[in-house]
């Protein structure tokens, strides 16, 4: 597979309906399709070649949130998605995260927006419209409209799952010619999961299963499909628990399963490093190119312990004890089980290899470096009780997905993918929905069990029920995916915010008492939560949407 063409990073300016693009080139690769930049060409000209439309597409596919990005359409690299879940916490207290957020008190002037999606929607509607008006190659328009339809249906799902009720705009709007017609009141949410679900069925067809790497594909879209049916079966969107919502995400990830193209990558701890860039089993992935507008952050500099007591990160992700408490021993039992070998006194020892490839704990070597978390260690990276500096809040800092060999890390030279749908998560969600439609099946033994394997845990024991496996399955979630954006979603659409983010996360104290080190949970400094679960399952659609649509009406009890 090669490369999207992404590395020419071209900003398109587009006018409603007629008028000029503006292009404004920010970067090239001698590994890309050439083509020559233009600093202004006509908009007939961008839809009457290939190559101009491409770059306009191109432009579209760089507005996919991106956590490997400084920050890009409210998400960002200092502050994640992940700090408003039980998985981590921002050790930087002045945070978003911390300060706003962990104590609900966001209102919809203060809540970081993620409306400007909008403006990527609109651009997709754009480029809909015109290069469905063009005589260009049918094969090459057929594939190209279909990723287009993709991308605005991603980016509706991006939107429903936060805001629920929010407006489905398919066509490009216009106050010139249309008047105040163009202020959209909200879709109900289940009329925004049908239009999503319907445009990806209209176009799985239309797309090969092995495209150019960073490029929509059959597998994405039943993906992104499975996903938004997981979301709305789910106790969120499903309070009668339908179980045929629950058959339908199970059926839409069996057939990506059914592909046969895609597996689990054989390492864990590697899969998300630039050289495994569009492995096996990455099914969709945001591209980045060093050095340009499109390139990552190498996240390092915000998110490990200070590297020989001199400054080379700070603890802006610090995973919780709630979270490694999760991780399994290498029997595979977890920690609660009494035959599980578990020694709160050795709390490191015997754990599952993804304990060791995701979080740095006390002892750990960092690079050349052993990392001490313990109270009087004198070292910078210890227990932070009073939030006085930007080191760890919870006795641990992140590490997976970076890269230990990169002794330097600046903005725009990452070249890691951000990966967004990979083959483990289609097992799960599978694992998940069948269990929840049918039961614990072979089939659902089978598709967890294939994740576990690869990080050596033995099977699940035979004879669950029903209950009991989706404990299993929940907790292999969250292990599995941790750090990737999921956990937060998944405490909404499950409804357990309100149990797992009201109160404190934990953090361990870590003390030397005659020669050994002493271990002890407690409240993580400045880890308490809040969460109203009248109003905090989605967020506030922005007071500034609300000042410019009159038609748009404010999420309840906000």
């Amino acid at each position: 597979m090669t490369a999207i063409v992404m590395t020419l990073r071209l900003y398109a300016i587009a006018c409603a309906s007629t008028g000029a693009v503006a292009l404004l080139a920010a970067g090239c690769s001698s590994n890309a399709l050439e083509i020559e930049p233009k600093d202004q060409v006509s908009n007939l000209t961008v839809w009457s070649e290939p190559t101009s439309a491409d770059l306009f597409l191109n432009t579209i596919y760089g507005d996919i949130p991106t956590l490997n990005q400084w920050r890009s359409w409210g998400i960002s690299a200092e502050d994640p998605e992940e700090n408003y879940s039980d998985n981590s916490m921002n050790g930087v207290d002045w945070r978003y995260s911390r300060t706003v957020y962990a104590t609900s008190v966001y209102t919809p002037s203060t809540t970081i927006s993620h409306w400007p999606l909008y403006n990527s929607i609109r651009a997709c509607n754009i480029f809909i419209e015109n290069i469905s008006a063009t005589d260009l190659d049918a094969e090459w328009k057929k594939t190209r409209l279909a990723e287009a339809r993709f991308l605005r249906a991603y980016f509706y799902q991006y939107l429903w799952v936060r805001y629920g009720s929010i407006p489905v705009i398919t066509e490009v709007l216009d106050r010139n010619t249309q008047g105040d017609s163009i202020f959209r009141p909200n879709n109900t949410s289940d009329e925004v999961f049908e239009f999503i679900v319907s445009e990806l069925n209209a176009i799985a067809e239309d797309l090969p299963l092995d495209p150019e790497e960073g490029r929509a594909s059959k597998g994405a879209v039943l993906a992104l499909k499975g996903w938004c049916e997981l979301f709305q079966a789910s106790p969120l969107k499903n309070p009668t628990n339908d179980v045929e919502r629950w058959s339908r995400a199970a059926q839409t990830y069996q057939q990506i399963i059914d592909l046969g193209f895609y597996d689990l990558f054989p390492d864990y701890a590697t899969m998300f490093l630039k050289e495994n860039n569009g492995n096996v089993e990455t099914i969709f992935a945001r591209k980045h190119l060093a050095n340009t507008s499109l390139g990552g952050i190498r996240i390092i500099e915000m998110h490990v312990p200070y590297y020989k007591e001199q400054w080379a990160g700070d603890g802006s992700i610090c995973p919780t004890q709630d979270l490694v408490d999760e991780y399994a021993m290498a029997n595979g039992l977890p920690i609660t089980d009494p035959d599980s070998g578990y020694d709160p006194q050795r709390p490191y020892e015997n754990r599952e290899q993804r304990f060791y490839q995701s979080i740095i704990y006390n002892g750990s070597v960092w690079r050349d470096d052993t990392v001490r978390t313990y109270i009087g260690s004198g070292s910078k990276n210890t227990l932070d009780l009073a939030s006085a500096s930007e080191a760890t809040n919870t006795g641990y800092y992140l590490r997976k997905g970076l890269d230990a060999r990169d002794a330097q890390n600046w903005r725009n030279t990452g070249e890691e993918d951000y990966i967004i749908y990979r083959f483990a998560e289609v097992l799960l969600a599978y694992a998940e929905a069948a269990n929840e439609a049918f039961g614990p099946t072979d089939l659902v033994y089978e598709a967890i069990n294939k994740v576990r394997h690869r990080s050596a845990l033995p099977d699940l024991p035979k004879g669950l029920d029903q209950d009991a496996m989706r404990t299993a399955i929940h907790r292999e979630r969250r292990v599995e995916l941790a750090f990737e954006e999921k956990r937060w979603l998944d405490l909404l659409r499950l409804k357990l915010a309100e149990q797992k983010l009201n109160g404190p996360l934990h953090a361990i104290r870590i003390e030397r008492a005659n020669g050994r080190f002493v271990y002890t949970t407690i409240p993580a400094p400045g880890g308490n939560r809040v969460f109203d679960p009248q109003k905090n399952y989605v967020l506030p659609i922005p007071q500034s949407a609300i000042d410019q649509n009159p038609n748009l009406v404010q999420n309840s009890n906000y």
